[in-house]
């Protein structure tokens, strides 16, 4: 691909992984409850979450949902139902005396890595980026290998950069939020955030 395109590609995925959405308040919430060092696994969640919606818009899912409106509705559907789920969890998520400042060790890490999963599928934002913004970086006069390649590092390399950045941002809230009731305000605040992300992907269109 021309550097042109890929300097526009960079530019573009850096402002969209800038913004706060699912995936960088998962991160950050993350890194609260149970440390920077055990957020790298919903991290890691996320980002294959990413790169198979990714390679699926670069395979043609993109089209399809396009040409399929029933078939978009009913997976945005399940998308909304996953981020209204994970608002209500984080509503009600208990609360106790100084544990956000205490980094918890609850949770497998498989637990943690599939919910992170499912928080990367129904993010609103990539579902829109994969199906309708990244098919337009893709030469197909060109080689098509070659530039998946160099759009998802491209897009991995990036995204890691503001998931750590969120992570670390999210440790530097955890001592101000150690007494109960800042808990139960930032786990409010959290689900209802969630729950507005998923009537934002229930309006999406591609």
């Amino acid at each position: 691909m021309s550097i042109q395109t890929w300097w526009l590609y960079v530019t573009a995925v850096f402002l969209i992984s800038a913004t706060p959405g699912p995936n960088m308040l998962h991160v950050m919430a993350q890194s609260i409850r149970h440390g920077v060092a055990r957020s790298t696994i919903s991290m890691a969640g996320l980002m294959l979450a990413n790169i198979i919606c990714l390679l699926a818009s670069a395979a043609g899912l993109g089209a399809l949902l396009r040409a399929s409106p029933m078939l978009y509705e009913a997976m945005k559907l399940i998308g909304v139902a996953y981020l209204v789920w994970l608002g209500i969890k984080a509503w009600r998520a208990p609360v106790e005396a100084g544990a956000a400042d205490t980094p918890r060790t609850g949770g497998s890490a498989r637990s943690l890595f599939l919910t992170a999963m499912g928080t990367g599928f129904s993010n609103p934002k990539l579902i829109v980026f994969a199906a309708a913004l990244f098919p337009q970086f893709i030469d197909t006069g060109r080689p098509v290998a070659p530039q998946l390649g160099i759009l998802i590092a491209t897009f991995t390399v990036i995204e890691a950069f503001w998931f750590t950045t969120y992570a670390l941002g999210g440790r530097s809230l955890a001592r101000y939020l150690a007494p109960p009731a800042r808990q139960r305000l930032f786990n409010r605040a959290t689900g209802g955030i969630f729950m507005a992300f998923g009537l934002a992907l229930l309006g999406s269109r591609v």
